[in-house]
């Protein structure tokens, strides 16, 4: 029993605990069923929210990317849209209801030409274009109606994107006899009928030969063959000048558009093809379909080869001054050369005309109104367009009566000028003096280049600059309009201007200096024959209608060419050798202005002001030689020669003429002539150039009523002057005494006269007188019988040269032969002959 109930204790007590156990199994089961439970809850929930994160990313994703696509492709449509219409202006691209002609710009290259629009999405539609002209040939296929339809538009788009005369048209059209292309008649193309399309191949075919004889420069118009015909087998001989057509023509400027007679391939052939309903594809799309244009409205076709007809019977219109102009301002180099056109051939394209080593000068002729100066104006347009002021320099020289120069130096209205300008001279056919002036500075500046191109071991101006990159050696150019003036006469002027010609003719062109000479005179010209030296040069000739003598005698083309042309001949004027210039307008003054002005903004810092020399004008007397300021006082020390300003200088540099006055004996001037305004003025400027350099007093002595005005002005404005009625008791003083004697001739007191002229520039007293006729200055000195040695200086007016023998060195007197305004200056102590100076103005109502 005990062991019963032991036993029943002990199942009891295994009951118990396998009762716990499970109980603590299915505790752990249940805990581990809620965690369980709960990561299943954890992990729907991060499920869920990767799914609605995920879907949230891909909707950002998709919207970023739908906006770049919509970015990029209204960014590439735009770029494809803008292509377009840089690829296809004008006439080229335009829709019907607005097409019009368009004239293509100089030097421009054929674009493409538009056969309908491609539709890429909801955004505009895009043009479709296709090649032609100097690109592809064309193979289209398709109903014969919407194929006719493509070809009137792009023969209208060619035509009318190009100039009247640059495209010619041949069609083949067997079957309709011409008639579907008939509107284009008028532009005189060639139709080729039924058993005509051997011939006609073997004839493009000889084209093609002839321009790749020229090493495939093609001067020709273009060539656009059209084929209309539905041709399955060809003759192999027709076949093989077809496909050799296809395979050389575009180089050469021929090109095929055929419907019906298929091209070999080849990657200048551009197939298209089209369907009934107005789609086409293209070789030029890829798949992109393209929704044709309808063909161009039949009346707009006949309008505008009739006017086209008319235009080409008209001959193009001629160049204008802005055609002359390059892209780019002044990125030309003169280095080697200077090329520039002066105008363009009858086919529109410019002629270019070089100055260089060869050829090296320039020589224009053309009677009166043939329109010589506007050529020239022509020619320097071109030239200051492409070469600025470190490249080219200009002198400029008209001997004729104008101002054809004028404009291009600074006037009272204008402050611009041309930058390249260094030298221009106007009204100055009475002032040959300031022609051979220029020639002597050119010859300096040739002697400089030359000393330069020694020291560098160089030969011609290339070279030079090559050398001495440092240097500024920039081509001169001297143009001198009317230059018979300054070589005619035989006098010292003439023989000096001559040689000078000779020398810079000869030496000038290597050292980069070009002479341009232009006449309108057959005397003019002749004027140079006799100096084979000097017209040998010259190898450049331009004639202008019914020019003489500027071109060889058996050739006659200036006597055929119509006005506003001229011959442009480098080969000394030689038949054979001709070229054909049509001319722009350059006379408009607006246009000159407008171009100068930009030209005048873009010089470079430094860039002075050209030297304007006009023989009309009357300089006056600069303020440089007047006195300002307080009187100087006796301490102030004084140069041992002050100089006397007499007149301005004919130079290149507006310089004064000048008289020192020193104490050596003979140091007097002596004004001589009858004009008293002229001669008054000379002393005035004596006297208040004289003032302005220091310390100096003045006696005025006037026995002439008619200067009497300009005396009383002169001492109202000297620092310190007196009036005195003659030469008697006048001051000794330990300054600078000046004693200025208006119509001295007219005094009685020659011995005073005499005392001063003889002992006065010892002890610094200088007479500065006026004497009405050398002969009143021989008997104010003594009689026939004086010597006139106390007048060691003179300045001649209305005296002419013979009368002043008395005070010339050589025997007759000099070469003189008065005129207004002008006068001649001889001072023995510097001079060997005497020089012709303007006198300034001084006492008139102006200064």
């Amino acid at each position: 029993m005990v062991n019963r109930n032991a036993l029943v204790a002990v199942v009891r007590q295994e009951l118990a605990e396998a009762r716990g156990a499970a109980r603590a199994v299915l505790a752990a089961a249940e805990s581990a069923r809620g965690e369980a439970l709960d990561r299943r809850r954890l992990v729907r929930d991060a499920y869920a929210t990767c799914l609605h994160q995920l879907a949230e990313a891909r909707d950002t994703s998709r919207r970023d990317i739908q906006r770049r696509y919509q970015y990029e492709t209204a960014k590439l449509t735009g770029n494809v849209r803008r292509l377009a219409a840089l690829s296809a202006t004008g006439a080229s691209g335009a829709p019907w209801r607005l097409w019009a002609p368009s004239e293509p710009e100089r030097g421009s290259s054929p674009g493409l030409l538009r056969v309908g629009t491609l539709t890429l999405d909801e955004s505009a539609p895009l043009l479709a274009l296709i090649p032609l002209l100097d690109a592809a040939h064309l193979d289209l296929t398709g109903p014969t109606g919407t194929v006719d339809g493509i070809i009137t538009g792009l023969l209208l788009r060619a035509l009318g994107s190009t100039k009247p005369g640059d495209v010619q048209l041949t069609v083949y059209d067997p079957e309709a006899l011409g008639g579907t292309l008939a509107a284009f008649a008028p532009l005189g193309i060639s139709f080729v009928g039924p058993g005509g399309l051997g011939p006609m191949l073997d004839e493009v075919v000889e084209h093609i030969c002839r321009v790749n004889e020229t090493v495939g420069h093609r001067t020709d118009p273009w060539r656009v063959v059209v084929l209309l015909a539905d041709v399955d087998d060809l003759s192999p001989a027709h076949r093989a000048q077809l496909d050799r057509i296809a395979r050389t023509g575009v180089a050469c400027g021929v090109h095929l558009i055929a419907r019906g007679l298929p091209l070999a391939d080849h990657p200048t052939v551009v197939r298209l093809r089209a369907t009934e309903e107005q789609i086409a594809t293209c070789d030029a799309t890829g798949e992109l379909e393209i929704r044709l244009d309808p063909p161009p409205p039949a009346e707009r076709v006949t309008a505008f080869c009739l006017a086209t007809a008319e235009r080409m019977r008209a001959g193009p219109p001629p160049a204008r001054l802005a055609d002359l102009e390059p892209p780019t301002l002044w990125a030309e180099s003169s280095t080697h050369g200077l090329l520039a056109p002066i105008g363009d051939s009858t086919d529109g394209s410019l002629i270019d005309v070089p100055l260089g080593d060869d050829p090296p000068h320039a020589l224009i002729g053309g009677p009166s109104g043939s329109g010589k100066t506007n050529l020239i104006y022509s020619w320097l347009a071109a030239l200051a367009t492409r070469y600025g002021p470190a490249e080219l320099a200009l002198y400029l020289l008209d001997f004729k009566e104008g101002v054809s120069f004028a404009r291009f130096v600074p006037g009272p209205r204008d402050p611009s000028w041309l930058p390249q300008v260094r030298l221009a001279g106007i009204n100055v056919n009475g002032d040959r003096e300031f022609g051979l002036a220029m020639l002597r500075h050119l010859a300096e500046e040739l002697r400089t280049r030359a000393q330069a191109a020694k020291r560098h071991d160089a030969t011609k101006l290339s070279e030079l600059r090559a050398e001495d990159p440092a240097g500024t050696w920039p081509r001169i150019v001297a143009v001198i309009d009317e230059f018979q003036v300054l070589l005619g006469g035989r006098d010292a002027v003439a023989d000096e201007a001559v040689t000078l010609l000779e020398d810079l003719a000869r030496r000038g062109r290597s050292q980069g200096i070009h002479l341009i000479l232009a006449s309108q005179d057959v005397s003019g010209i002749e004027a140079l024959w006799g100096r084979s030296g000097l017209v040998g040069q010259f190898t450049l000739r331009i004639a202008l209608p019914k020019a003489r003598r500027i071109l060889a005698d058996n050739n006659l083309a200036a006597a055929v060419i119509p006005r506003h042309h001229a011959v442009v001949n480098t080969e000394s004027g030689t038949a054979g050798a001709n070229l054909v210039v049509r001319l722009p307008d350059a006379g408009d003054r607006l246009v000159w202005r407008t171009l100068q002005r930009r030209l005048w903004r873009m010089r470079p810092d430094g860039c002075e002001e050209p030297r304007l020399f006009d023989g009309d004008a009357v300089p006056r007397l600069p303020a440089a030689y007047r006195p300002a300021g307080p009187v100087p006082d006796a301490d102030t020390p004084v140069g041992s020669s002050p100089g006397a300003v007499l007149g301005e200088r004919i130079d290149v540099a507006a310089r004064p003429a000048r008289l020192r006055l020193g104490r050596m004996p003979g140091r007097n001037l002596a004004v001589l002539g009858t004009r008293t305004d002229e001669a008054c003025d000379v002393l005035a400027a004596a006297a208040l150039s004289l003032a302005a350099q220091g310390p100096a007093h003045f006696s005025v002595v006037c026995l002439d009523p008619d200067a009497g005005r300009a005396a009383a002005r002169l001492v109202a404005e000297l620092p310190s002057a007196d009036w005195h009625d003659d030469l008697a008791d006048l001051p000794v003083l330990d300054i600078p005494h000046y004693v200025l004697g208006y119509a001295l001739d007219a005094g009685t007191d020659h011995a005073a006269l005499r005392r001063l002229v003889t002992d006065g520039p010892e002890n610094r007293t200088h007479v500065l007188g006026w004497w009405r006729s050398v002969a009143r200055l021989r008997d104010s000195l003594g009689g026939p019988a004086a010597r006139l040695d106390p007048i060691g200086a003179w300045v001649a007016l209305d005296v002419q040269g013979a009368d002043l023998t008395p005070l010339y060195p050589q025997p007759g007197g000099p070469a003189w032969y008065p005129r207004t305004r002008r006068a001649l200056f001889f001072d023995r102590a510097v001079h060997r002959t005497p020089e012709v100076i303007i006198p300034y103005e001084v006492n008139s109502d102006h200064t």
